[in-house]
């Protein structure tokens, strides 16, 4: 039996108790269930804590069929004809500072969208509806002994600082804006991204094909980030539509701006082994990285997917939390999570160096890359999820 509400203790025994409730712990959950396993889930969502949340998630396709493997993506139906919860994206637009220029299409992939911008709550509500009709999965309020745990709580994970798995910070000058914007003209489909001035900022397409809003993520230093939380919302707009070159025309603000810090962060160890069974960490409890390629909630996604396969192709005699079988689940993840957080952390350096030759070379940089055919094809395959594609 499953419960909508968090129950604050279960005399069930469980296989796996995961902790966070958030779209990366309540993938897992459904994961599990599938292969049969009982699984514990630890606290509540974002809409039972009544927090909001104006974020868009750009999935790639491995996130999408990961989704749809446990019927939890957000597919568009009669009632969302008006604002659909996804949006594909049909090609993205990066613009650099000084005159330099990046497109990707998905018709020059073979694909029909380079991602999916996926409304937040749209997507929660989807995974909600889906555990609840998990009966293996039992939403508790108290963590339960079980013989594996898995740490989903996200960057500032209070268990995976009481188990004494260290997390190491580097804090960017930055912090990260995020709102709702309606546009005088529709975005076409067309994520788009610009690095001026050491700022980086995005438009991501919201409601459909045929929509004209969006959802802003810019990442400016942190002391500009507090200041404009207070701009009232024309001069908040009237920015945005600066550095954004007027490209949808004019703007409004559809909800009021979120901000939040920015820094790359990585767990040392992402498993550990206590007198009551194995731990792993998984999602921003594990890394943290900039958010300028658009990555993090896939990685996170990622993560979950190999450890749900690592245990379900585990030896019969093997337990749940046996380290050995942990450190499959790490070593697996472990390389690409460092790869993608080098990535963003170097394009990040790039691009808010503000000298005059770097800025000249970047810029030619980017023009170029847009002319590399092979190469360019293949990164866009692996911020797609197609890396064997």
């Amino acid at each position: 039996m499953n419960a909508t509400a968090p129950r604050p203790g279960s005399t069930r025994r469980f296989d796996v108790a995961i902790r966070g409730a958030g779209v990366v712990g309540q993938t897992l959950a459904l994961l599990l269930a599938r292969d049969r396993l009982r699984v514990a889930l630890v606290g509540t969502t974002r809409a039972e804590s009544g927090q909001s949340d104006v974020r868009a998630y750009a999935l790639n396709a491995a996130s999408r069929e990961l989704l749809r493997s446990v019927r939890a993506w957000p597919e568009a139906g009669p009632q969302d004809e008006r604002t659909p919860p996804i949006t594909p994206v049909s090609a993205m637009q990066v613009w650099g500072d000084d005159g330099g220029e990046l497109r990707f299409s998905a018709e020059d992939q073979g694909a029909d969208a380079l991602t999916w911008i996926v409304d937040v709550p749209a997507l929660e509500q989807r995974l909600n509806d889906a555990v609840g009709f998990q009966g293996s999965i039992e939403r508790v309020s108290e963590p339960p002994q079980a013989a594996l745990t898995v740490v989903c709580e996200g960057r500032r994970s209070q268990t995976r600082d009481e188990l004494g798995l260290e997390f190491d910070v580097r804090p960017y000058p930055h912090k990260a804006l995020a709102a709702r914007l309606r546009c005088e003209q529709p975005h076409g489909g067309i994520a788009r991204q610009w690095f001026a001035n050491g700022e980086v900022m995005a438009l991501l397409p919201l409601g459909g094909e045929t929509g004209n809003s969006v959802a802003l993520v810019w990442s400016v230093p942190a002391q500009q980030a507090d200041a404009w939380l207070q701009a009232d919302p024309e001069t908040f707009t009237q920015a945005v539509q600066a550095r954004s070159a007027q490209a949808l025309g004019h703007m409004h603000m559809e909800s009021p701006a979120q901000a939040w810090p920015l820094e790359l962060a990585r767990a040392q160890r992402w498993i550990a082994r206590t007198a009551q069974g194995g731990v792993a960490l998984a999602g921003d409890a594990a890394h943290t990285m900039h958010p300028l390629a658009g990555q993090g909630l896939n990685v996170g996604l990622a993560d979950v997917g190999e450890l749900a396969r690592v245990l379900q192709q585990r030896e019969y005699w093997r337990e749940l939390g046996d380290p050995k079988l942990l450190r499959r689940y790490e070593r697996a993840r472990a390389a690409e999570v460092g790869a993608m957080g080098w990535v963003t952390d170097g394009l990040f350096g790039l691009f808010s160096h503000d000298d005059t030759r770097v800025q000249a070379l970047r810029n030619w940089g980017l023009s170029g890359f847009d002319r590399s055919g092979p190469l360019k094809r293949w990164i866009a395959r692996q911020a797609m999820g197609q890396a064997g594609a």
